[in-house]
């Protein structure tokens, strides 16, 4: 399947997954309530980290070591084997400690339920067709599941006792989404058993690109730790609503990295290491036309849209846009660098080095930042941190690909994104907020696309 098509449905699937809370979330805090919500979250969240520890950094080793094996059907069924073993194994331990947990909780209800998503770690196997770019069967049936969810959530979940119900509805969903996707592995490989050393060999390069996933986990979660701990939760709803549009624009770019990690893989294990190269620069201009786009879109209507999204008394989510939504650019292009040179190429502890290094640079700035400025402080140290995760890999590489020339061939859309944010956001006009956002979408969409034509001209031109 053509890379263009995997983007596709990645990217459909990564909007259709930020899209569903949108849609739900309303529904749910309202029926059952704050505390209902808290109790799942955090039981949700526990969990979380216990198939955290399962799947390591498969979704990336596993995703590369199979792309590079693909088409050698015995070296695939052989790699798919081992590597599923190993995850087995771990699953099996980390559920005997999840089990320890459940009995120190003294069987809590909500932790024993959220037992079947600690298992649905051990079926997980969505590293192995990612890595067969079979992006199309993963994609359509997590979008079944995912949408069938919804529906239970609006049967089912009725009033605030049903909160272990919701619980029950969205674990099932993960379980039943992991396990429908086994009956298709019989096409792709046969069975082999493997020894216990062919298992244990991917330990290692395994828990090396754990390391990335903790960091990256820490990121995601100690702004908002640090938040509520510093200051109250007041600032923390403020954080987590903006987060929740920004991460519009951070799926496309995910999605792009997803579908290039494969792609990329196969290149550099066939020795194609100058085609790889040219997705490189592609995809860098790529990404900085797409998320300069759209953050920049976004933060030229945030004030319009946050009173329209959120209601009143989330002024502050403007200031946090402005802030946050840039910070968008730097990591698309460090998402190129890392999926398709850094993880394609093996530099595994060059991308380790790079995240920790993000990842310190956040918590210094949060407790220098947050307890001046709350949120924003919040927001300023994320920012930072994108931006020096993404200076660090460019430096990283750029006696090895002409990463600043990349950069620089998409400094035009990033110009033609300010100039659309400055002229959307600073108009005025005469009209209902709803309207005036309508227009500037319009306004702003048009001005993007006349430019994009003119620095393709030009660009065929030179």
């Amino acid at each position: 399947m053509s890379v263009k098509k995997n983007y596709f449905y990645n990217t459909a699937y990564q909007i259709l997954a930020i899209l569903i809370p949108l849609i739900t979330t309303p529904y749910i805090s309202r029926v059952l309530g704050a505390g209902g919500v808290g109790e799942y979250s955090y039981a949700y969240s526990v969990a979380g980290y216990f198939v955290m520890f399962t799947l390591l950094g498969l979704n990336v080793y596993g995703n590369r070591t199979v792309a590079t094996n693909r088409d050698n059907n015995e070296l695939r069924t052989k790699t798919y084997w081992s590597i599923y073993f190993l995850q087995l194994f771990i699953a099996t331990i980390v559920f005997f400690l999840y089990f320890a947990y459940i009995v120190y909780k003294k069987f809590d209800t909500m932790a024993v339920i959220l037992a079947i998503y600690v298992v649905s770690g051990a079926f997980d196997i969505n590293w192995f067709f990612n890595g067969m770019e079979k992006f199309k069967l993963t994609v359509i049936r997590n979008s079944i599941v995912k949408i069938l969810n919804v529906i239970a959530i609006f049967i089912f979940v009725k009033k605030p006792s049903d909160v272990y119900v919701y619980a029950v509805v969205m674990t099932l969903g993960i379980i039943v989404s992991n396990i429908a996707i086994w009956p298709y592995l019989k096409r792709e490989v046969g069975f082999y058993l493997p020894s216990f050393k062919e298992i244990f060999v991917h330990l290692k390069p395994n828990l090396v690109l754990f390391l990335p996933v903790v960091a990256i986990s820490l990121y995601k979660i100690m702004d908002k730790i640090m938040l509520g701990a510093l200051t109250d939760t007041v600032q923390v709803g403020y954080y987590e609503s903006a987060e929740k549009i920004i991460n519009l624009p951070i799926a496309f770019i995910t999605s792009l990295g997803t579908v290039m990690i494969p792609r990329t893989s196969n290149l550099v294990a066939q020795g194609k290491k100058k085609e790889s190269r040219k997705y490189v620069g592609y995809s860098m201009v790529f990404a900085i036309a797409l998320s300069s786009s759209l953050a920049f879109g976004i933060m030229g209507v945030s004030k319009e849209f946050v009173p329209i999204f959120y209601g009143k008394g989330f002024e502050i989510c403007v200031l946090l846009y402005m802030i946050l939504m840039p910070a968008t650019v730097f990591k698309a292009i460090a998402n190129v660098v890392r999926t398709q040179y850094l993880i394609p190429n093996k530099m595994d502890k060059h991308y380790v080095a790079s995240v920790f290094f993000g990842a310190v640079v956040n918590i210094i700035l949060n407790l220098i930042l947050i307890p001046r400025s709350a949120a924003v402080g919040a927001a300023i140290a994320t920012f930072f941190a994108e931006a020096s995760v993404c200076i660090f890999q460019c430096i990283d590489v750029y006696k090895l690909i002409p990463v600043g020339r990349y950069i620089l061939k998409g400094v035009p859309f990033l110009i033609l994104a300010t100039i659309m944010f400055a002229v959307i956001f600073f108009i005025s006009l005469p009209f209902t907020p709803l309207i005036s956002l309508i227009l500037k979408v319009i306004i702003g969409g048009c001005i993007y696309v006349v430019g994009t034509v003119i620095i393709i001209k030009a660009t065929n031109a030179n």
